[in-house]
């Protein structure tokens, strides 16, 4: 992410996302209310004399900007949605007071402004801006001749793959089966060389075929070798990833991977709360009157909830008392363990009746 323009009087800030990861953090930044512009493309129905063209118009792209209501990133597709009442661009073209969608995408500049932008947003632009094109880790789980990459991001896991070869089985008499096992091998180092400044390689898989593997990185790209280690898990495919992260591998290699560190807190305020020793809260209510006594050492929020219910002065509070915000990602299990506590929780200095 990079800082175009901004007015901090005006509250405007234009943005301009880079990775994935940008996407995600502006689905977090940007709020029911925000003012936001960019290009876009819209199918204007053409006139042609009295009579209305047949088709479905043309599609023309250019400069809109709405008043959001509802803002949706879609993990699965890469995609960012911003839904609102249309409030500026050509009026030959399109009325105002209609509805568009804007489709965020990469490389595009986004303009956002906000009655007031807070301590959680600006932070959270910072944290985009330092994390452009950083891979916490990449989990490669190999199993004879399948490979699935697991990027490990800031908002969860990306799958890439799977990778395939052609590699005959050991029974089978074949002289090319050793040369197809090492082309095999190089596919999946150059689907790994695709992505910039790794941090960690986990190569994983039930079988031998792992070592295989991790010997020829070894002596085909020692660079990538030095960040590898190797684990042995039960299946492959999607779920031997899911696998490598329960058992905490990537949690070990990196303090800088979210998604371990993030399962950790919220495994943490469950052990407070199973510990019944009254230094964990849950639910707005109860959160708030612990933020309001000045006694939370850390706040939860689940990342679907920070623009609802005014969260967001509630972030602030704790900040301003030297406390700490972590936004818990809902595409995880410790997500999902968060939600169902109600979005909402904290773990305190001292105990509170």
């Amino acid at each position: 992410m990079k800082i175009l323009k901004q007015n901090t009087k005006e509250g405007m800030m234009e943005l301009f996302p880079e990775t994935l990861d940008d996407l995600w953090h502006l689905s977090h930044i940007i709020n029911v209310g925000d003012n936001v512009s960019s290009k876009t493309t819209r199918r204007i129905q053409d006139n042609t004399g009295d009579k209305l063209r047949s088709d479905r118009g043309v599609k023309k792209t250019f400069f809109l900007g709405i008043k959001v209501e509802n803002v949706s990133f879609h993990i699965f597709t890469g995609k960012l949605r911003i839904t609102g009442v249309i409030i500026k661009g050509p009026e030959d073209l399109i009325p105002l007071g209609s509805h568009h969608t804007l489709e965020v995408k990469l490389n595009t500049p986004l303009i956002i402004n906000k009655e007031k932008w807070s301590n959680y947003a600006i932070k959270r632009v910072k944290q985009s801006i330092e994390a452009s094109k950083k891979l916490s880790a990449i989990v490669v789980v190999i199993e004879d001749d399948t490979a699935t990459l697991g990027l490990i991001r800031q908002f969860g896991i990306e799958y890439s793959g799977p990778i395939n070869g052609s590699i005959s089985g050991k029974r089978i008499k074949d002289r090319n089966r050793d040369k197809n096992i090492l082309e095999f091998y190089q596919k999946v180092v150059d689907a790994i060389n695709k992505y910039e400044d790794i941090q960690n390689i986990i190569v994983a898989g039930p079988g031998f075929v792992k070592n295989g593997f991790f010997d020829y990185l070894k002596d085909k790209d020692k660079e990538l070798a030095k960040k590898a280690i190797v684990e042995n898990i039960g299946t492959g495919g999607r779920v031997g990833i899911s696998e490598v992260i329960k058992k905490g591998v990537v949690e070990k290699l990196t303090a800088e991977n979210r998604v371990a560190s993030e399962i950790m807190v919220v495994n943490e305020l469950l052990t407070e709360i199973a510990k019944n020793s009254s230094k964990a809260v849950y639910g707005k209510s109860q959160t708030a009157d612990a933020i309001n006594m000045g006694a939370v050492e850390k706040l939860l929020v689940i990342d679907k909830e920070v623009s609802k219910n005014n969260l967001e002065n509630l972030m602030d509070i704790v900040e301003n008392m030297s406390g700490e915000v972590i936004v818990i990602s809902s595409e995880h299990e410790g997500g999902e363990q968060l939600s169902a506590l109600g979005g909402v929780a904290a773990i305190l200095r001292y105990p509170i009746s």
